[in-house]
């Protein structure tokens, strides 16, 4: 059985059969998931240990990606992945761009974050996934790897107001009736929120503070 446990701004699932606590709200450039429990395969094991994310099938945590990759095939039938392509290589004409674009990571505006949070691999991050984006949503690849910067930096206490009406804007605003004010952008909002579907403004599980649109009606 799956029960939803109401939050007010995002929405939280619980999976008793697998321990899992699944968090989720949508919004563009970012999708936040908070698993409880282990998970395994190509996306890690998800236990806050970059370390040991490369863990095979058999439990080994090795180094070479692509053994790690052929690790988790499921079929034996499959052939083994034996070259990675770099997305920069292979579309010369987006690594200026990215790298560009990308550079607001390294820049002042996250300034107040880089002792807190080590910047070089979400940079490299960054720049990857921009020049692999080459058949559109190019600017979306780019502000969803900054924005993973920024959540990171928001789960250490730093908050940073990144977002610009030229960089990754979210218009919150511009949906409010004339003269009215139920919609606002804020960079990292309150774990937990007073609302009309959480009117006590008490929640079951003390969440990191989510970027995303807040109802101005409540703080």
């Amino acid at each position: 059985d799956v029960s939803h446990i109401p939050t007010g701004h995002h929405m939280l699932f619980y999976i008793p059969l697998f321990q899992i606590l699944l968090q989720v709200f949508s919004q563009p450039s970012l999708f936040y998931f908070r698993l409880q429990g282990q998970i395994c395969g190509l996306c890690g094991n998800y236990d806050g240990n970059g370390i040991n994310d490369f863990t095979t099938r058999s439990l080994s945590v090795v180094e070479n990606v692509l053994e790690f990759g052929n690790s988790w095939k499921v079929s034996s039938t499959c052939p083994d992945a034996n070259i990675i392509k770099d997305p920069c290589s292979t579309n010369p004409y987006r690594k200026s761009w990215s790298e560009k674009q990308c550079s607001l990571i390294n820049s002042n505006v996250f300034a107040a974050c880089h002792s807190q949070v080590e910047p070089a691999k979400y940079y490299q991050a960054c720049v990857t996934d921009a020049c692999a984006c080459d058949s559109g949503g190019d600017c979306d690849c780019f502000c969803t790897a900054v924005a993973a910067y920024a959540q990171a930096c928001s789960e250490v206490g730093v908050c940073i107001a990144w977002r610009t009406p030229s960089i990754c804007p979210l218009f919150c605003d511009y949906y409010n009736q004339q003269g009215e004010c139920e919609w606002h952008y804020k960079p990292c909002g309150a774990s937990c929120m007073k609302t009309c579907r959480n009117p006590s403004g008490k929640c079951l599980h003390n969440l990191p503070g989510l970027e995303g649109k807040k109802n101005c009606k409540y703080p």
